[in-house]
């Protein structure tokens, strides 16, 4: 079978993708608004996707689509059940980020704990030049050995995280979910983990029952020494709830790496936080050079099985 292979947002890749090894015929765009998904997919048999959503009433307009290759591990844009009805294959991109996420998350951390940013904006107004000493003791510096850090998944990136946490000598939580990944993983239940934890770290999908996993309540009960620090999904954590935390000092800092809305067009009260002990940065903490060469050629892979019979990585 001759394949229509059309990549619908190719921008969202800065690496070198390969042409599948199959007979095809192929179409990229850099970018592709909502409006134009129906017409640019409308003979394909193939869509490749990052960010692109595809519901049900989209669907229902490409008869010829056969299969649907994220180019991402998270596939909440992809309406999963209208493409079981429908024998779409969907595929997606597994364990590409175990280093970088991780060490994503450690940056930080870090900065976070040892408030590098504060330091930093101290030596910029003069405060080092006018010292009586040869160093600056005006902010807290807390070491991660001895500490505890709760994660809540127990996937590739979250037993990443957890080896590089173990590494620094802290004791590591796996928090308990429903229906668990891996079974050898002990689990230790939710309220605990925020009650022990020093560090908090998300590893976990955006799903109906994770959306607003972490509101007033849950920030309420963790340590006021503690730090949130978010690398999976946005929705995962009530952002207002957040701002009301940092500003009445239920935590002790925030490191995140996603919004709700990405990219934040009309604005985002995080993006104005102007406070030492928050961190914000803009959906990058997978995006190491390795790590989306590694995701690209994961993608043709998954496509190549597919077409062969042999299919890989379905999200089912």
């Amino acid at each position: 079978m001759r394949h229509h292979i059309v990549f619908l947002d190719r921008d969202s890749i800065k690496a070198q993708v390969r042409r599948p090894d199959l007979e095809h015929t192929y179409e990229e765009y850099d970018n592709t608004a909502p409006d134009q998904v129906v017409p640019r997919l409308r003979r394909a048999t193939v869509a490749i996707v990052n960010k692109v959503r595809l519901n049900d009433e989209i669907l229902a307009q490409l008869p010829e689509l056969k299969m649907i290759a994220i180019t991402a591990t998270g596939y909440d844009g992809i309406n999963i059940a209208a493409c079981r009805d429908r024998g779409i294959a969907v595929a997606n991109i597994r364990n590409y980020a175990i280093h970088t996420v991780p060490e994503h998350v450690f940056a930080l951390v870090l900065a976070l704990r040892r408030n590098l940013l504060a330091y930093r904006q101290e030596i910029e107004q003069g405060a080092w030049r006018k010292s009586d000493q040869f160093c600056l003791f005006t902010h807290h510096i807390a070491e991660l050995f001895g500490s505890t850090m709760g994660i809540v998944g127990e996937g590739a990136i979250g037993q990443g995280t957890a080896a590089i946490a173990r590494g620094f000598g802290m004791r590591v939580l796996f928090a308990y979910h429903p229906s668990p990944k891996k079974k050898e993983v002990v689990l230790t239940p939710f309220d605990e983990v925020l009650a022990e934890s020093d560090v908090l770290s998300l590893h976990c999908p955006l799903t109906p029952a994770t959306q607003g996993l972490i509101g007033i309540n849950e920030l309420r009960r963790m340590k006021r020494s503690a730090l949130l620090i978010n690398t999976a999904r946005g929705g995962l954590v009530n952002e207002a709830a957040l701002i009301q935390a940092l500003d009445e000092n239920l935590i002790a800092g925030a490191g995140l790496d996603v919004l709700t809305i990405e990219p934040p067009e009309n604005g985002n009260p995080l993006l104005d936080l102007r406070r030492p002990n928050f961190i914000l940065t803009p959906h990058v903490a997978w995006a190491s050079d390795e790590a989306m060469q590694s995701l690209a050629n994961q993608l043709i892979d998954n496509i190549e099985a597919w077409a062969a019979g042999k299919p890989r990585n379905l999200v089912t």
